[in-house]
């Protein structure tokens, strides 16, 4: 990555421990370090259990670390008082894992999608910001305004992956953190919505893409971390996991996907 590009998000050395229910201490994250610069997508790729979304939280404050730091848009967010760290995750677009519990449940899709709009105070008035969320549901494939209209209790779980992935979007954020927000999408509508993330990203943004699944880190992202049991094992370009894996459990991993090859990476 070129030295010139802004650093949007960074962790040094951050280490993240849950109580077990023995009353012992799990490490959930282990010492991990990351950059994350704008123009970028960093893609964080591990099995269920491997520190992955534990991280993304982490990123944003919603877990706090054991040791170790998380700097966001240049300033460290263990220092900032809550009302500057609200304005700093108002510069971010967050798309968590479970799009059952994500929406608001009293509101449609359509207000769901407004609703950062209104809670900021964005100096937009009601009709354009109306217009935007309309846009941006459109834009994910739901261009229905019977889907706009319902709840998210009638909503599938990938109508409600892309209310969310609208929903990040409002506010035009600096830094996407996304996990798993594809994994109810057939082939087709998963490279719809890996096309606008890829094309908003150009534009300035950075991202971390958080995914179990390799083949797709290795179609949005610039480079890819992996995470075993916590621990950074691997850093290296999204060519390169494929190409010259360094570690054992990456080659594993790269191993239980089926005829990895050119052709399919492509059709992926």
């Amino acid at each position: 990555m070129p030295e010139n590009k802004n650093i949007l998000a960074e962790a040094q050395n951050l280490t993240v421990k849950f109580r077990s229910k023995s009353g012992g201490r799990v490490t959930a994250v282990n010492s991990v370090s990351l950059e994350l610069h704008e123009g970028e997508t960093l893609a964080v790729v591990g099995e269920s259990g491997s520190g992955k979304t534990t991280l993304l939280r982490s990123m944003l404050g919603l877990t706090e670390p054991e040791s170790g730091y998380v700097s966001l848009l240049g300033r460290k967010i263990s220092e900032l008082p809550l009302s500057e760290l609200t304005v700093i995750r108002r510069a971010c677009g967050y798309v968590p894992q479970d799009p059952y519990g994500a929406i608001p449940p009293g509101l449609s899709a359509l207000e769901a999608v407004c609703e950062p709009d209104v809670i900021s105070k964005a100096p937009r008035s009601r009709a354009e910001t109306k217009a935007r969320a309309e846009s941006l549901l459109i834009s994910f494939g739901l261009t229905e305004e019977r889907i706009w209209s319902s709840r998210a209790v009638s909503l599938s779980g990938g109508q409600r992956q892309r209310v969310e992935l609208a929903r990040a979007m409002m506010l035009s954020p600096r830094l996407m953190l996304c996990d798993e927000p594809t994994s109810m999408q057939d082939v087709s509508t998963r490279g719809d919505i890996i096309d606008i993330l890829k094309k908003y990203v150009k534009s300035g943004a950075g991202m971390l893409f958080v995914t179990h699944d390799l083949l797709l880190a290795v179609r949005i992202a610039d480079r890819i971390i992996v995470l075993k049991d916590g621990c950074l094992c691997e850093e290296c370009g999204a060519d390169d996991v494929i190409n010259s894996p360094a570690h054992p459990y990456t080659r594993a991993l790269i191993n239980a996907v089926p005829r990895i090859n050119e052709k399919l990476l492509r059709r992926y």
